[in-house]
């Protein structure tokens, strides 16, 4: 097998596998006379280590899992949660790889992975900026219309998809906040905002569950998340990745939701998804959504080694405006 890694810090967040290790894993994936040809190591994503392996002489992904004592509480199991996710996400499923094996035994390697078909396209950060700006209208069209099919998805409890599940909204967002504010005090980060915050949502609890009944939300649909359709007049959405961090809650809480309303330019959207009416209601809970979001952003800031962090002042924004 032709190896091709990525170069990284020995104390790098994602930890690549040796030649031997992905043989391995390929061998009990597809048996062990399978002709494996080039593996190469994909940067794009920020949390699992991906390959792109040649089986047989067709290109399959592996993405394999951090190991479990570098997973964050509120990131615990991701891999599992996609699995568990795939059924519910039935209305695109003509859209989604295919899960080709999973193994989450820990018996050739101590970290959870999966084989997946590797969806035609360009990944979504290549293609999109080759496009005028001006003319991105129907990518956010097409973004609006796959969201909404996700968001109709009645669920059967709050919180991830593969649980821990909650009787209400409230409690699975206050068990969030919980994970969260622990996570950061685990990495030496202060977290009396994302406490405060906890605060406020337990006197708003009653505002929290009349948000309605839970739905599913993809919890991370956005452009480095899709494949394009290579050479098309126009940005034409062909693939979609990536259903780990899938929850059932209100969907004004979703990522996707939050990006759409960063930016004016992004209005289409709602040519598809449907108009939204905002309330007062709406709006107060819509802080406690910019409040995940920015506990989120935190932590994967941290985790990458970024520097400089405007999530504290953000945070703080929004403690101002739950104090009103």
């Amino acid at each position: 097998m032709d190896l091709q890694v990525i170069a990284r810090a020995g104390n790098a967040f994602q930890q690549g596998l040796t030649a031997a290790q992905i043989a391995a894993m390929c061998a009990r994936a597809f048996g062990r006379h399978a002709r494996l040809g080039t593996a190469v190591e994909l940067g794009l994503g920020m949390y699992n280590t991906t390959y792109r392996i040649e089986v047989d002489g067709t290109p399959v992904i592996l993405r394999v899992a951090p190991e479990p004592a570098r997973q964050f509480r509120t990131e615990r199991e991701l891999m599992r949660n996609e699995l568990a996710a795939l059924p519910y996400l039935a209305p695109i499923a003509g859209m989604l790889p295919r899960t080709l094996a999973a193994d989450f035994t820990h018996q050739l390697l101590g970290r959870d992975y999966l084989f997946q078909t590797m969806l035609p396209g360009i990944p979504g950060p290549d293609a999109l900026p080759t496009y005028p700006r001006e003319h991105w209208a129907p990518y956010f069209r097409q973004v609006g219309a796959i969201t909404r099919a996700i968001h109709d998805v009645e669920g059967p409890a709050y919180g991830p998809v593969a649980g821990p599940h909650h009787d209400t909204w409230s409690g699975a967002l206050l068990a969030a906040f919980a994970d969260a504010a622990a996570d950061l005090e685990d990495c030496g980060l202060d977290a009396a905002d994302v406490r405060a915050v906890a605060e406020h949502l337990r006197t708003d609890r009653a505002l929290l569950d009349g948000a309605g009944g839970p739905r599913l939300l993809h919890g991370d649909l956005w452009t480095v998340n899709l494949m394009f359709a290579p050479g098309a007049p126009e940005p034409t959405v062909t693939g979609v990745l990536d259903g780990d961090r899938a929850w059932w809650g209100d969907p004004a809480a979703d990522w996707t939701i939050r990006m759409v309303n960063s930016k004016p330019d992004r209005l289409p959207f709602w040519d598809t998804y449907g108009q939204q009416q905002p309330t007062p209601d709406s709006a107060r809970r819509y802080l406690y959504y910019q409040a995940r979001h920015l506990y989120a952003m935190r932590l994967e800031r941290h985790r990458l080694g970024r520097a400089g962090d405007d999530t504290y002042a953000q945070l703080g924004n929004v403690l101002d405006r739950l104090a009103v």
